[in-house]
């Protein structure tokens, strides 16, 4: 049988082995890497050696306790409560505390399933076919956990915000696949009656009868699995002076307005991105199809500006002792147990005679598939030399305290202008111009763009 062009054929086989062992450094390589994780043989002990977790600006206070996700897609959540939390535990003189990140995530739970099913309506209008590319990706993961920084604004000033006594974790907050595998497959089932009724015509009102029925069953679910928030919370508390103090009986929205929103307003903070795709000028405003979570809520806005940009407002922010909340693509260069992300973090090229994420730009990343937002944190202290070089941030992670310096990591300048993506300013530190962007007509990118991938 004469072999195929291309085809791995016996010769071509033994020329590659060949290759192999022509170089005795492939065999020590290979004598190392298989017997302990190929990454950790990569991680240069001269980078963990010169990096030091000491910065020249820092927050006045962190907050406390070192929070933990767990085995969920929550880090939006509780990186914003985490930022959330420095001002408020500063303002009401508290040692620790933490806002429910199971009651937000409840919340979005609700609020996303019927986002879906309404999304399902518009592309099933829009004459979008089931095996098409749009709503194949909206039935791949109906209702995944991630979620962008609009989308926390929906959430907060729809439904506010409650301590984390009062709505605590559960199974499901803190290991969520088995409810979301349930979840996904009523709403794919959910999907096809609606794209039905469509096709046939049915009323607008028939239509938004058919969710809120279905909405019934999704709640239900929900409610079963997390737990139901109550409609109103009474907040007891010991100040470090151990002073008793009280609040409510009060709702969760009138928490947030009254007694978090006077030091932490959402509103007055903007969402700024950095793509450096050559089909995504700077200084134009986009938003990506079908991505948010509250149905009347406001949309995905992500205003895109050169990361210069970015980390200079970042720095000016923690400057002004507030941290901020950023997206970033946390899997590359990071060594996780010492919680170290650098450009020379690893050394592939010695361990493997090639490199790796350093042959393509952030830019060529994005296009083909090998980086994207896929998490978020909050940065709570830079390092500025003589010079105002910006040079390394501090990050609060939301790992627990095992990971990094008891919970906390470190991103280089060259890090952050590589792997982070988005940063959420507040509105009197961004220049004029960059603000106007927000006036803009957004630029509506495919639902599938890699910008949206931290909300799936």
């Amino acid at each position: 049988m004469v072999a195929s062009a291309g085809a791995l054929t016996p010769e071509v086989l033994s020329q590659l082995r060949a290759k192999f062992y022509e170089d005795s450094r492939n065999v020590l390589a290979q004598n190392v890497c298989t017997r302990i994780n190929p990454l950790e043989a990569c991680i240069s002990r001269k980078t963990m050696e010169e990096s030091q977790h000491v910065f020249s600006h820092k927050i006045e206070i962190e907050g406390k306790p070192i929070t933990n996700q767990k085995s969920s897609g929550r880090c939006w959540l509780f990186s914003i409560l985490n930022v959330i939390r420095t001002a408020f535990m500063k303002q009401y003189n508290l040692d620790e505390f933490e806002f429910s990140q199971a009651y937000l995530f409840f919340c979005d739970k609700v609020e996303r399933c019927n986002y879906f099913l309404h999304n399902i309506i518009k592309s099933a209008k829009r004459n979008e076919p089931v095996d098409g590319r749009l709503v194949s990706f909206l039935l791949h993961d109906p209702v995944c956990d991630g979620g962008q920084w609009d989308m926390i604004v929906n959430l907060i000033n729809r439904h506010g915000l409650v301590p984390k006594a009062y709505f605590p974790e559960s199974y499901s907050s803190e290991t969520s696949s088995r409810m979301n595998s349930i979840l996904k497959s009523k709403l794919r089932e959910y999907t096809k009656v609606l794209r039905y009724m469509v096709a046939n015509g049915a009323s607008d009102e028939d239509l938004e009868n058919q969710i809120l029925n279905q909405m019934v069953v999704i709640y239900r679910i929900i409610g079963i699995c997390l737990g139901i928030p109550s409609e109103t919370i009474t907040w007891e508390y010991y100040d470090k002076s151990k002073n008793y103090n009280r609040i409510g009986p009060i709702t969760p929205v009138e928490f947030y307005e009254k007694y978090v929103k006077p030091y932490y307003n959402v509103n007055d903070k903007v969402c700024l991105v950095t793509d450096p795709r050559p089909s995504n000028p700077y200084g134009k405003l986009y938003t990506i199809d079908c991505l948010g979570n509250v149905m009347g809520g406001k949309p995905t806005l992500y205003n895109n500006q050169p990361p210069e940009l970015l980390m200079k407002l970042c720095a000016e922010s923690i400057k002004q002792n507030e941290p901020v909340w950023f997206g970033c693509d946390v899997n590359k260069r990071l060594i996780s147990k010492q919680g170290i992300g650098d450009m020379r973090s690893y050394d592939f090229q010695l361990m493997f005679g090639t490199d790796i994420h350093v042959n393509l730009t952030k830019a060529d990343r994005l296009l083909y598939g090998d980086s994207m937002m896929v998490h978020a944190m909050a940065f709570t202290a830079v390092s500025i030399d003589n010079e105002g070089k910006i040079k390394k941030f501090r990050v609060e992670n939301s790992w627990g305290d095992e990971n990094g310096q008891k919970g906390y990591q470190l991103l280089t300048a060259e890090w952050f202008s590589e792997f982070v993506f988005e940063a959420v300013i507040d509105k009197k530190l961004v220049p004029a111009d960059v603000m106007d962007v927000f006036k803009q007509e957004p630029i509506v990118l495919p639902a599938w763009d890699p910008m949206g991938t931290l909300a799936h």
